[in-house]
């Protein structure tokens, strides 16, 4: 036998809202159309981090990003304040200075071996010069700890 549950708000003992909703790590979502699940704690991004990396690194905005480090030209490092379950996780990134092509690229190792606790990436042209863009952002997806 199954139930629903039908509501238009959800509050903690409190009242004092959503803010202390859990979900575990087993939740799906049924996509739109219903004709697939996917599980929900999965599907989110674990890490972002928007920068300037001109000059002196400024950081815009971030998530469960505890520092950023300018290692050198078109060469950074996160220091996630989550770590991650292994070593096995993904960025995707972009960046820019206004109509110039760059691509983001993981080390994999080169200067950096990655561990759970921090990652390090380049960013270059496409012909593989490193470069200092104004605009970067970089997420990360894998498992936290």
């Amino acid at each position: 036998m199954t139930s629903q549950l039908n509501v238009d708000t959800i509050v903690d003992k409190a009242g004092s809202g959503g803010t202390n909703v859990k979900v575990g790590n087993t939740s799906t979502y049924v996509a739109d159309g219903g004709s697939a699940t996917q599980n929900l704690v999965q599907g989110l991004v674990k890490s972002s981090v928007n920068f300037n990396g001109t000059g002196t690194i400024a950081t815009r905005d971030s998530f469960n990003i505890s520092s950023l480090t300018d290692n050198g030209t078109g060469d950074y490092s996160s220091a996630f304040t989550n770590s991650f379950a292994n070593i096995n996780y993904n960025h995707s990134g972009m960046s820019g200075d206004g109509g110039t092509s760059m691509r983001v690229v993981n080390q994999n190792g080169n200067a950096h071996t990655p561990t759970t606790g921090d990652s390090r990436y380049q960013i270059a042209y496409v012909n593989g010069t490193l470069d200092d863009p104004f605009f970067a952002g970089i997420t990360t997806n894998g498992d936290l700890a």
